[in-house]
């Protein structure tokens, strides 16, 4: 088990500086557009912002727990709906979700907003709305969110997007963009001292700069993929040091992994494979195998039958 101490190390020091500017001298623009990879903290630091916008006019509230709960009434957050249906149900795989579900924030989201601002603030200043996803607008709720970015409010919109060329240019034009760079390896290492204990690393099959390379530059990948190996029971990692050679065995373990894991679990222990069997094999054509096992995974091909598969012909070519 490697164990977290605090999981909030992903805030970006020139953001920050950035906002906290913004709230010194209260130069506030009608909308900001948060744009960056997954995981870089976009959402997390939005929060606390709009907590910090709150705190100027009411600074007796709790507005932490409020903001949090989301249960402040001058803030309104859009989600796309899949998501929203995702933790109605209590999915957490959202590629459980068709396409079609999963790729849309529709019209009458977005004519709530103007609902939501046309009342007259409550215990604020101002209201906030707070749009995660915002590039999975569709054509008719980007184009009433231009409309309403356009009539003078006492509103600030806040867009959280990875795909900023999705958003059509009108919208970028009436906002502010705040943009958040990927962390590199050597910042995160310098926040790793806070958070993790490096020497849990000396017991374990992965080393700490593996979790970090194939996180992308994303302190929250990280988490997660710590998370993900916390996860693995002792009876999964205790065959991960070479490629497995006894075809019962095989079956085994393949039925541990499709049972006890979802599958961007499964994707994930995949990489932590390729890494540890490239350490010990730098056999190429091991990796290339594994790396088509990832394509099946995602596709959803019979999970087990192709970890099955995968092993045999590893086991094949190793003897």
């Amino acid at each position: 088990m490697i164990e977290v101490k605090k999981n909030n190390f992903f805030f970006n020091e020139e953001v920050n500086k950035c906002l906290n500017s913004i709230i010194k001298n209260k130069t506030f623009s009608n909308g900001y557009i948060f744009y960056g990879a997954e995981g870089v903290g976009k959402k997390q630091t939005a929060l606390e912002f709009i907590k910090e916008i709150f705190k100027q006019s009411c600074p007796g509230e709790k507005i932490d727990e409020k903001i949090n709960n989301n249960n402040h009434p001058d803030f309104l957050v859009i989600e796309p709906k899949s998501i929203l249906a995702a933790k109605r149900s209590e999915i957490s795989d959202l590629e459980k979700i068709t396409k079609n579900e999963s790729e849309i924030i529709k019209i009458a989201q977005i004519r709530n907003i103007k609902t939501f601002l046309s009342q007259k603030s409550i215990s604020s200043g101002k209201k906030i709305v707070l749009i995660i996803d915002a590039h999975l607008l569709n054509e008719a709720a980007s184009n009433c969110l231009l409309k309403t970015l356009e009539e003078p409010s006492n509103g600030i919109f806040i867009l959280l997007t990875s795909k900023l060329n999705f958003l059509l240019d009108t919208i970028i034009s009436r906002c502010q963009i705040v943009r958040f760079r990927s962390f590199s390896e050597k910042q995160i290492k310098s926040s790793l001292k806070d958070y993790l204990d490096p020497s849990q690393f000396n017991n374990t099959k992965l080393k700490i700069e593996d979790l970090i390379n194939f996180s992308n530059g994303s302190p929250i990948e990280l988490l997660k993929n710590i998370e993900i190996w916390n996860k693995l029971s002792v009876e999964i990692t205790s065959k991960l040091d070479s490629p497995l050679k006894n075809s019962l065995e095989i079956l085994e373990v393949s039925k541990l992994i499709s049972e006890q894991l979802e599958i961007n679990q499964q994707v994930c222990l995949v990489n932590f494979i390729q890494i540890i069997w490239w350490r010990n094999t730098k056999n190429i054509n091991l990796i290339k195998k594994l790396e088509n096992l990832k394509f099946h995974l995602r596709k959803k091909i019979q999970p087990k039958l192709a970890w099955e598969i995968t092993f045999l012909k590893i086991s094949m070519d190793i003897i």
